[in-house]
């Protein structure tokens, strides 16, 4: 091979080299950028797998959005309370009367039923007796309230608080439990009033005038319904006046959602201004099924005034009975030739219709001049009536028409012997409380009038005395030995037979006076069911308050 020839073979072999490198160098460029591309694509597939074709979604910053609902329900929450309570039931004789069951609307807790809890069933399924030789079980309920008065005045519904050995009450976005006492209660409306002390002024809740709300109107129920507190629905009234309950009860219907817990809460208008208070339910389940009920608020008010203003409800009364069937009663009427009226079936010995001689089969017509429409007109218009005032009833006797001039008496004092009218009122003291001044004495018991139907069923003919229902735990009345169902039928030789006269002779007493009991207590007999009564003293001095 000549010179040439191999620099010419040396010069092909250089620039393929070259080539070579250069397809080399290319090569691995695009090895890099397809790496890349190929690993950016796996790490967005890594983070969006389930469907990375979706956009993630950006939750926008806060904003309060606001309606009429939520402005009342902030308006209110500092008025609207929750209420707990507790009772352990009391062994009991075959020869005391039967107590109620606490709380029966308000929310039952540790699997307890209306009839007791399965720990009664299984009582009386082991044969152990009804009164209970094992140790009662404590129970608890709650309910919901609201604040009337700065001071700390609140309503509820009675059968929240009902035969309560404690009542506490927590305020909204407070976890504190207060204590509360009772300051008083009205049975027939279902109504109680208590009183908290925070040490500072409460935010009171409006009220609205109840005759104004009209079917169709929105109607707010707030309260703790289940326990679970500040909870608000929302709906309209459905109808006003429903009767179906007792006497001097005619209910707002709502079907705002009222359930268990929610008893004793307000009912508001879109003001926020309370209009009723929660009280009952129409349901097959136990729970909310679209129908409830509300005490007029204007109801409420005349009760609350006359509780702080006398501890109690005092209803004007004529002494008569009427059907309670009004059909029967509109059909008897036109039947005799009468629109309007109350035919008297019974006149109460000793009442007030009997001195001004009105007798059953009269035909009552007109009060002071202005037509009575039915018994539930006539009620509702005595009851408002002062006591001890002077009325004119018109009467169909035989034809004629005669004016009797007739005084109104205390309602409760008119049927004393009637069982459905007898009042179970309840004096609550609070050991724990130490701002009482040193005028005010304190028992620490809770006591009734007794009936004459108790009277037979105890077998009691001593005359007088009233039915100790309470014994407050540490008070003065423990202390000397006074128990429940015991009968006290004097203090400090003082006769005793109704809770006005203990409260009257409770007032003149103060801290380190003596004070004697007369106590009458059941001895069980050798039969069963049989006892007899022994009177005995108990005395001591009032402690310091």
């Amino acid at each position: 091979m000549s010179q040439n020839e191999v620099r010419s073979w040396l010069s092909r072999l250089r620039q393929q080299k070259l080539f070579s490198a250069s397809l080399l160098v290319f090569t691995l460029a695009l090895a890099v950028l397809l790496g890349t591309a190929l690993t950016t694509g796996v790490s967005a597939a890594k983070g969006q797998t389930a469907a990375p074709d979706a956009t993630p979604l950006t939750v926008p910053p806060v904003k309060q959005l606001s309606n009429d609902f939520t402005k009342l329900a902030k308006m209110l929450e500092p008025s609207v309370v929750f209420i707990s309570t507790d009772f352990t039931p009391k062994q009991q004789s075959t020869a005391a009367p039967k107590r109620r069951t606490p709380n029966p609307h308000a929310t039952p807790q540790d699997g307890e039923d209306e009839d007791g809890g399965n720990m009664d069933q299984l009582r009386k399924f082991f044969g152990m007796p009804f009164g209970g030789d094992a140790t009662p079980r404590k129970r608890e309920g709650s309910g919901s309230g609201f604040i009337v008065d700065k001071n700390g005045y609140i309503i509820t519904n009675f059968h929240v608080v009902e035969q309560a050995d404690h009542i506490k009450v927590k305020l909204t976005g407070d976890k504190t439990e207060h204590k509360a006492k009772l300051i008083g209660t009205d049975e027939e409306t279902d109504i109680a009033i208590i009183k908290i002390d925070v040490g500072k002024p409460l935010q009171a809740i409006k009220i609205a005038n109840s005759d104004s709300v009209q079917v169709g109107d929105w109607a707010v129920a707030i309260g703790a319904p289940f326990g679970l507190e500040t909870s608000v629905t929302a709906g309209i009234v459905s109808a006003t006046g429903r009767d179906i309950a007792r006497q001097f009860q005619r209910f707002i219907q709502t079907d705002a959602a009222i359930n268990p817990g929610n008893s004793g809460g307000p009912l508001v208008n879109i003001n926020g201004e309370v209009i009723g208070i929660n009280t009952m339910i129409a349901t097959q389940s136990g729970g909310y099924q679209g129908i409830g009920f509300a005490l007029p608020m204007n109801t409420a008010a005349k009760v609350y005034n006359q509780v702080i203003q006398n501890g109690r409800v005092a209803r004007g009364s004529i002494g008569i009975s009427f059907p309670r069937d009004q059909g029967k009663m509109e059909n008897t009427l036109k039947a005799l030739g009468f629109k309007h009226g109350v035919i008297i079936e019974s006149v109460t010995k000793g009442g007030p219709a009997e001195k001004a001689g009105i007798q059953g089969d009269d035909v009552v017509l007109a009060l002071n001049g202005k037509p009575v429409k039915d018994g539930d007109d006539l009620v509702s218009r005595v009851s408002d009536m002062p006591l001890g005032s002077d009325a004119t009833i018109s009467i169909d006797r035989d034809g004629k028409t005669v004016d009797k001039k007739i005084t109104i008496e205390d309602r409760e004092k008119v049927f004393r012997d009637d069982p459905r009218i007898a009042r179970n009122r309840r004096e609550m003291t609070d050991p724990e409380d130490t701002k009482g001044t040193e005028t005010t004495a304190r028992f620490g018991i809770g006591i009734r009038a007794i009936t004459e139907e108790q009277r037979k069923e105890l077998a009691f003919e001593t005359p007088g005395g009233v039915l100790v229902t309470v014994v407050e735990e540490g008070s003065f009345a423990e202390e000397i030995g006074v128990k429940e169902r015991d009968i006290i039928v004097s203090i400090n030789r003082q006769p005793v037979s109704s809770f006005e006269d203990v409260k009257r002779i409770q007032g003149k007493l103060k801290s380190g006076d003596a004070v004697a009991f007369k106590v009458m207590r059941a001895i069980p007999g050798a039969r069963r069911g049989q006892s007899t009564w022994t009177g005995t003293y108990m005395s001591g001095t009032l402690p310091p308050q």
